[in-house]
């Protein structure tokens, strides 16, 4: 959001919910809307049922184009180097240079299968010029995945790699659907209960999102932020990016990143990017800190210091890497910290050092906390931390002009990106945000615009706070590709708006129920973290 808009939500008096009567039963209702969803072709058949799930909150599934014809399934190839590629050793990829692709397809046609190349066109984006991708190649027309099953596996008994895929997750403007969007509104002004983000027990371990809404009694939820996935990308469940749950700064943000900026009240919703700077200080001498709750020397999402390989700046679904250090620990990471060379000041819930441990990891006493340093850091913390001493770890948040932030208890902020809509005009960043990758166009291809199940949230011109999933990765629900996802953000009269974690995390929880379809095969996936709509408790005064 702009700056305006950021004071409002991160400066003023933030109240703590303290309960109401309990909501009554919900209801339901049809209703036809007085504008359809801009996805696919005018006209196509559209259906919004809308129930009231608490007193200001309530739940509208739009389905579009449950009547559209299927479309045909194809075969994706990989498309190696070549000996006509810029970069003949280059990794095998879904789009490459015309040449590569012409190349590879001359040699699928040698072998009697129809070929065919596709350039790839995507449209402009706030920071991004569009335009071709790159080159495409395809194999047959299906009317089944069995058949395209079918036709790949006879195409890898030939040499190729490739994929099974269904067109219409391919992000046509002419595709008649179908869509399934399910869009959760909380209105400030009738309220009552609570909107919070959590992330369950521990920061280093995933939980569903159906499982974090049960254990806090949530009426609602949907997933949140973007998470570490893989272990070898740092510890799974910890926040790629921005991370604060009740006012706690937990995970450092991807240096200039958006995120939702929440309040238990659900007044003054926001979209705001985000850097911080943190130290360690003792006897007059001070460390800058490199990270918050965090493996050391992995950067998931990347954006942090000068010094992290390959690079200081976003990079979306890119791990960055640096062997030199510093890192502190809150009690709410896990129940140890991360095991590894170096050493670690282990401080007790007063700030005094109670040990100093290498290698690094282990337990914190009840309370405590710790610093981490590895590689050419650690003879600095071991000249700066002394046992029996205090250890002051000290972080900021700052926002885009550099002000510190002090989030109050009632406070939620939770990491996403790209941003999709400002002040009420489709506003996609996402060069800024990491995922133009120019070395790697396949990336922008498949994550932004191909057709994914996506999570987005934002506020409208009313002050309500509007959370939204589309389910996809299906025949029966394409999908959004990021400008379709801005684009019904927009319609639905989002002011601002951002993209949060989609794909297989892409889940709505409501009534102790998951109420989407997951695209995961082995059903919903642990999370990082969600976004709650609490019940009111009793004795809430109105506001």
């Amino acid at each position: 959001m702009n700056s305006k808009v950021l004071g409002a939500a991160t400066t003023l008096a933030l109240l703590a919910v303290v309960g109401a009567s309990p909501s009554p039963a919900a209801s339901a209702s049809r209703t036809a809307p007085s504008a359809g969803l801009p996805l696919g072709a005018p006209g196509l058949t559209e259906t919004r049922t809308t129930r009231t799930l608490q007193p200001g909150v309530t739940l509208t599934r739009i389905v579009r184009g449950a009547d559209a014809a299927a479309l045909a399934w194809t075969v994706e190839l990989s498309i190696p180097g070549g000996a006509t590629s810029p970069d003949p050793d280059a990794p095998p990829s879904a789009l490459k240079d015309r040449a590569s692709a012409d190349e590879l397809a001359a040699g699928v046609r040698a072998r009697g299968f129809d070929a065919r190349v596709e350039d790839v066109r995507t449209p402009a984006v706030a920071d991004f010029a569009g335009g071709s991708l790159g080159w495409r190649v395809r194999v047959g027309r299906y009317d089944s995945q069995a058949s395209a099953a079918a036709g790949l596996a006879a195409l890898r008994k030939a040499g190729f790699t490739g994929s099974a895929l269904y067109t219409g997750w391919d992000g046509e403007a002419t595709d008649r659907g179908p869509w399934r969007v399910d869009v959760l509104t909380i209105d400030p002004r009738r309220f009552r209960g609570g909107l919070t983000a959590s992330y369950g027990p521990d920061l280093e371990n995933r939980e569903t999102t159906s499982a974090l809404a049960n254990a806090s009694g949530a009426t609602a939820a949907v997933n949140a932020g973007f998470f570490v996935l893989d272990p070898k990308a740092g510890a799974p469940g910890d926040p790629a990016g921005a991370g604060v749950y009740r006012g706690r700064l937990l995970s450092e943000p991807v240096s200039g990143r958006p995120a939702l900026v929440l309040r238990d009240d659900a007044r003054a919703t926001g979209v705001a990017r985000f850097t911080w700077t943190g130290r360690v200080t003792a006897r007059g001498s001070s460390l800058a800190l490199d990270g918050i709750d965090r493996v050391p020397g992995l950067i998931r999402n990347c954006g942090g210091t000068a010094d992290d390989t390959p690079t200081s700046l976003p990079l979306h679904d890119v791990t960055c890497t640096d062997d030199d250090e510093l890192v502190a620990f809150t009690p709410e990471y896990g129940q140890r910290t991360p095991a590894g060379e170096g050493l670690e000041a282990v401080r007790d819930a007063r700030g005094r050092v109670v040990e100093l441990r290498s290698p690094r990891g282990g337990a914190l006493p009840a309370g405590g906390s710790s610093v981490q340093a590895t590689g050419d850091r650690v003879a600095a913390l071991a000249a700066l931390a002394r046992t029996g001493r205090p250890l002051r770890v000290e972080t900021a948040l700052r926002d885009d002009k550099g002000r510190r932030i002090t989030p109050s208890p009632a406070t939620s902020i939770v990491n996403g990106g790209p941003e999709l809509v400002r002040d009420g005009r489709t506003h996609i960043t996402a060069a800024a945000d990491g995922m133009v990758q120019p070395d790697n166009p396949s990336f922008y291809y498949g994550w932004v615009h191909k057709r994914n199940p996506r999570t987005l949230a934002g506020v409208d011109a009313a002050g309500r706070t509007v959370l939204v999933t589309a389910d996809g990765r299906d025949t029966d629900a394409l999908g959004l590709s990021i400008p379709e996802a801005a684009a019904v953000a927009r319609s639905l009269g989002l002011r601002d708006a951002i993209n949060l974690d989609g794909g297989g995390s892409t889940t709505l929880v409501a009534g102790g129920e998951v109420l989407n379809d997951p695209s995961d095969a082995a059903g919903e996936r642990p999370v990082g973290d969600a976004l709650l709509i609490l019940p009111a408790r009793r004795g809430t005064a109105p506001r």
